[in-house]
């Protein structure tokens, strides 16, 4: 059963409030987040008060070490820095974070989900655009979780406040408000279980996030030149689901991950790493990757920098050794801004 289709910035904010309601050891800290700037907080100051709904400012290792703290007392803080690029000042902690459980031998958890926004395509320049993803994967003891729909949104939101380990909670700027329909029941999912969000016998693409919506709607398009491309969405990066991406390649002979990381050593590079490791012997074409070129995007250069619907469709189609497939999509119409 499903409820009405509802926007992931609802979601978001429907599931902070049954878990906060849930647990009342759940805390909620960040920037701007009384005023709700971004729309995911809207009301729960109101609801929960000063002592579980607080304004830091913007001191984003302050907030992190304080949410460590809090963590390491049974608490279980939400830390919202706004935005992914917010968080370099903050690496020093939550590379604590990650590493505290191991220090301690198991005996000290750290139950702390760092919530934020991350992604281009809306012009928003150098310091608001960021996919930090392969940075965070860098940090041992960190897993992260980068939903693409409404659903698992829901679903990887409840696991990662109910985990025991930090986790970091990416979701794409240009998601927010695309709407998709919600299970009834608790909803929570699984981490580390990738998601089949169409099947396909030609190539597997693996893609994370806003790339998950640009590559199915790229293999709608290719499907009418008889192409079938099956897309796989990991959900989590850590942990990864290997098994069901080398089940896809073993099954196609050949895959693309489409990350919108930079491409350099990024989580293209260790996702088709895995693939040619585990699947190789399976490969009728050698992997490739598309990612974000190693510039800074800006308003004006979004789609010179970012992956865009026809690089995806000729990256598929050289695949499979078929003539280019003109995808006809304009990047200023939906894909990235003018």
């Amino acid at each position: 059963m499903v409820r009405q289709q509802r926007s992931m910035l609802e979601v978001l904010n429907t599931t902070l409030v049954e878990e906060m309601e849930r647990d009342p050891k759940v805390v909620y800290m960040g920037e701007c987040v009384v005023g709700s700037a971004m729309g995911m907080t809207q009301g729960l100051y109101e609801k929960f008060g000063p002592s579980r709904v607080i304004e830091t400012g913007l001191v984003e290792n302050t907030m992190v070490a304080a949410g460590i703290g809090m963590a390491e007392r049974g608490y279980r803080p939400i830390i919202d820095p706004m935005m992914a690029d917010f968080l370099t000042p903050a690496y020093a902690a939550m590379t604590v974070a990650g590493k505290n459980r191991f220090m301690h031998g198991g005996k000290l958890n750290i139950p702390m989900v760092i919530l934020t926004t991350m992604g281009g395509y809306l012009g928003l320049g150098a310091e608001h655009s960021g996919c930090p993803e392969s940075q965070i994967m860098h940090m041992p003891g960190l897993k992260l979780v980068v939903p693409s729909t409404v659903n698992d949104a829901r679903g990887l939101l409840k696991t990662a406040i109910r985990d025991n380990n930090p986790v970091v909670y990416f979701f794409h700027k240009r998601l927010m408000r695309e709407k998709g329909e919600v299970s009834e029941d608790d909803g929570a999912i699984p981490f580390g279980v990738a998601d089949i969000k169409r099947e396909g016998t030609d190539v597997t693409i693996v893609a994370t996030a806003y790339q998950v919506k640009l590559c199915l709607d790229v293999a709608e398009k290719l499907a009418a030149k008889g192409i079938s491309v099956e897309v796989i969405d990991p959900r989590t990066l850590v942990p990864l689901d290997i098994e069901t991406i080398v089940k896809s390649v073993k099954k196609t002979n050949r895959a693309l991950v489409v990350d919108e990381d930079y491409i350099t050593c990024g989580v293209g590079g260790e996702i088709a790493m895995q693939i040619m490791e585990h699947a190789f012997d399976y490969l009728d074409e050698p992997v490739k990757r598309i990612g974000a070129k190693g510039w800074v995007p800006a308003t004006s250069v979004d789609r010179f920098v970012l992956p865009q619907p026809q690089e995806i469709a000729d990256a598929v189609t050289s695949l499979v050794h078929a003539d280019r497939v003109e995808v006809n999509i304009q990047a200023g119409k939906s894909f990235a801004r003018r």
